[in-house]
């Protein structure tokens, strides 16, 4: 089907950071076709089975959800309040154990699917158990995304034995690769909770398969000291010399983080997901995002679960964002608006090897309308501005 979009406010995000206003796209099937500034030529109109008018709407690149664990939106306010520690041991872990099956991880995705493509997310990448599932849902909604099938040491909802952990693994690698909308990866839960066995072996798998592996990483003060009672060295430092880290190695919060540290990540090319909401709630601390993104080490932004957010709303993420690294860092100009949005779709679209995040000819039209019909969003300015600080819902 072609589709038409015109008499648009266009933030493309392209190389130039092209602002039309008004603008027009043209898509054809899933790809853009055309983008311009002005009228469309009459013969896009001619040609489109469907046009919009976008008078009074913004139109802009799809945001990138980094990191979430999608069917957990069944466990939104469980636990509330809580360390990250306390959190996971005495309420996360056993609610699974007692609640996530297949069904439950099903319409715990659709539900947070449903949030996340009304609040402006058109691609996730999702890591818990029953990926299959999990994909199954987005399928459903339309979704891109890079589905990462849960590892871990001990009995999971979906592994009850922990020696088939990994053939479980590979079979959801062998069945997804290569499939439309969808990048199967893995996620090994955390340096403390997986082996250097599990990691290493986690490690070798994904580079068979050339996809990605996450792991929550330097996440709390207790963490880094675990990891340091146990080998002596901080979790970075340990997964670097495991041979972990490379620009398939996508690392999670990274809070807690030594001088060291930040060369090994640049060196290696991992990138780094900062989820703040999260991070803020759980009090497990907060991302050096501005000295990451300094030397050269991409850092994307995720909403983490809606058990521990408890939204996953991108667009609230990018507003915390911008504002807690400025009260933090009593810095007004660190983390300016354009480099917040790239962190939720040019640096995450790159990351992942996906041609979206940009509004250009022949990307692929993951795309978002924006109805500035709202007394939020009045008067209009600057779009960066519009789209970090002021509350709003998407058509997607």
């Amino acid at each position: 089907m072609n589709l038409l979009i015109y008499n648009a406010i266009v933030v493309t995000l392209d190389e130039k950071d092209n602002l039309l206003n008004p603008g027009y796209i043209f898509i054809n099937e899933n790809r853009i076709s055309e983008v311009g500034k002005g009228t469309p030529p009459s013969k896009f109109f001619d040609q489109s089975e469907r046009v919009i008018n976008a008078q009074h709407k913004l139109v802009m690149p799809g945001l990138i959800n980094a990191h979430t664990h999608a069917a957990m939106s069944l466990f939104r306010g469980l636990a509330d309040d809580l360390s990250l520690e306390n959190w996971l041991k005495n309420f996360i872990f056993p609610a699974e154990k007692q609640f996530v099956n297949r069904d439950f991880v099903y319409w715990g995705t659709l539900l947070a699917g449903w949030e996340m493509i009304k609040t402006g997310t058109t691609c996730i990448a999702d890591g818990y158990f029953f990926e299959d599932m999990a994909i199954e849902a987005c399928k459903v909604l339309g979704l891109r995304g890079i589905f990462a099938q849960g590892i871990l040491d001990y009995p999971t909802p979906d592994v009850l034995d922990p020696a088939e952990t990994f053939n479980n693994a590979e079979n959801f690698l062998k069945k997804w690769q290569g499939s439309d909308l969808i990048i199967p990866a893995l996620f090994a839960h955390s340096p403390y909770t997986c082996s250097k066995k599990t990691l290493k072996r986690a490690k070798k798998l994904t580079e068979e398969y050339k996809t990605f592996l996450f792991i929550h990483t330097a996440e709390t003060r207790w963490e880094v000291e675990e990891i340091k009672r146990h080998y002596g060295i901080t979790p970075i430092i340990y997964l670097h010399r495991l041979g972990i880290l490379n620009k398939r190695t996508i690392l999670i919060h990274v809070n807690w983080i030594s001088e060291e540290e930040f060369s090994i990540l640049a060196d290696t090319g991992v990138a780094v997901v900062h989820c703040p909401e999260s991070n803020l709630k759980l009090a497990a601390g907060l991302c050096p995002v501005s000295k990451l993104l300094s030397k050269g080490i991409p850092v994307i932004l995720g909403t983490d679960s809606a058990a521990s957010n408890n939204n996953l709303n991108l667009f609230q993420e990018m507003d915390t964002m911008a504002k807690v690294h400025k009260g933090f860092f009593l810095n007004p100009s660190i983390m300016p608006t354009r480099t917040v949005i790239k962190m939720a779709t040019n640096i995450p679209a790159k990351v992942f090897d996906l041609n979206i995040g940009q509004i250009k000819k022949s990307a692929l039209a993951d795309i978002v309308i924006i109805n500035l019909k709202h007394p939020s969003l009045f008067p209009f300015y600057d779009p960066h501005s519009l789209i970090v600080y002021t509350p709003k819902e998407a058509e997607t």
